[in-house]
């Protein structure tokens, strides 16, 4: 029984090591542990929690302290994944490698390392297109890849407009494909870390333009949809800051042949950004991503807010957007891309875009045989159990994760 549960100790500290070691993307988002399941343990189609970062208001033209109390919130995900590996072994060979380094190490290299591997890869492609969908800062030029700094530059400046910290956690994720073409333009610029982190990261390439960059063959691209010529209806009118499909995340569109592609990201004419504490336009459309779509009813984000502290959209000039000048009746969106065409779409974000989240799945009888780890914000189980006809000792590795992005506005895309 010792044997059995040292094995899947030492099984499940390896899985660890390897998709910590692996993982490109979900190592450089907000991770996080829901311990509410700690007791029972979570299953699939558990509502994870996760904890929303804190946000404050500022003291203006006094000297006079007025402490804010700590706002502490969570959303919930509601549809909770359970993924796993499966793995046999001969009885002999896994019971070896407890007493045995070079044996386990054999083990891992040979089982463990290429399952782990599958699953991280997966896990981490769904990540980035559930995460890349709910970003609608989007630079560069369609179908043309970029060649030098000028539209990181414009990345970094969007993420800057909406107020991400400076604080050395902004990253880049880059496709392989367009990765050797901007390296090789830019290797003057990249620089070593004092702590040489590519000897130590998947992917690493370097720093430049505020930001760690990674290669990674996992990016999600956009087709847009067969038809992407329409105009703006009259009930495409918002009410300001209204929640639903019908109002505040919602624009009407007619003459559409197709529905819009879920991911694409379009502006309207006359609608600019603002800036979020000074409310003055930043110059540039504000951009819209559908989330969901008919050839009538687009449910888009960012929610829309015309007034109040949190208004994000203005004039050209103006701090302020009538909601009669918002429905635009009869103005033609414009979409980002051309119809029916595909565009890789790399991502600069901060740590704090996006949070991926775990809780502990059960531990089943004969927990000699079942165990469950949980490093840096990460939970994997581990179970093993035997089977007496072929003498082979039986593996799965399961874990209970979601996706969550509570600051998209902390994400710009670089299309392709």
């Amino acid at each position: 029984m010792a044997n059995a549960f040292v094995v899947t100790d030492l099984v499940a500290s390896e899985v660890l090591r390897i998709a910590h070691e692996k993982s490109q993307f979900i190592k450089t988002t907000d991770r996080q542990y829901d311990s509410s399941f700690d007791g029972t343990g979570a299953k699939h189609g558990s509502t994870l929690r996760v904890k929303k970062p804190n946000q404050y208001t500022r003291r203006q033209g006094s000297r006079v302290m007025s402490v804010q109390d700590q706002d502490e919130r969570s959303a919930t995900i509601t549809v909770a994944t359970q993924d796993g590996v499966d793995m046999r072994f001969n009885s002999a060979e896994l019971l070896q490698s407890v007493s045995n380094g070079a044996a386990f190490n054999d083990l891992s290299e040979r089982y463990i390392a290429p399952a782990v591997n599958v699953l991280i890869s997966a896990i981490e492609s769904d990540y980035i297109a559930y995460a890349t969908k709910q970003v609608w800062n989007t630079v560069g030029t369609a179908g043309t890849p970029p060649t030098d700094l000028a539209a990181f530059g414009a990345a970094r400046a969007k993420l800057n407009q909406n107020l991400c910290p400076k604080d050395g956690n902004r990253f880049i994720q880059y496709d392989s494909v367009n990765m050797g073409t901007i390296v090789n333009n830019l290797k003057g610029l990249f620089q070593d870390s004092t702590q040489i982190k590519e000897q130590y990261n998947e992917g690493m390439m370097g720093r430049t333009a505020m930001a760690d960059w990674y290669e990674n063959d996992r990016m999600w691209a956009l087709t847009n949809g067969s038809d992407i010529v329409c105009t703006m209806a009259a009930a495409a009118a918002v009410t300001d800051g209204a929640l639903g499909a019908t109002n505040g995340f919602a624009m009407t569109m007619a003459s559409l042949a197709a529905a819009p592609a879920t991911g694409s990201v379009f502006t309207v004419p006359g609608v600019y950004a603002c800036h979020p504490e000074t409310k003055q336009s930043l110059g540039s459309l504000q951009q819209f991503v559908i989330t969901a779509g008919t050839t009538t009813i687009q449910t888009i984000l960012p929610q829309i807010f015309l007034t109040g502290p949190r208004q994000n959209v203005c004039s050209s000039t103006s701090t302020q957007l009538a909601t009669s000048a918002f429905d635009g009746t009869g103005t033609v969106p414009v979409f980002v891309g051309a119809a029916s065409t595909s565009y890789v779409q790399n991502l600069m974000y901060h740590k704090e875009a996006f949070q991926f989240i775990t809780a502990a799945l059960p531990l089943y009888e004969s927990s000699d045989k079942c165990t469950r780890k949980t490093v840096d914000g990460i939970s994997v189980r581990v179970w093993q159990d035997s089977d007496i006809r072929n003498d082979e000792l039986l593996m799965r590795v399961d874990i209970l994760y979601g996706f969550a992005a509570l600051r998209p506005e902390w994400a710009c895309r670089i299309t392709m």
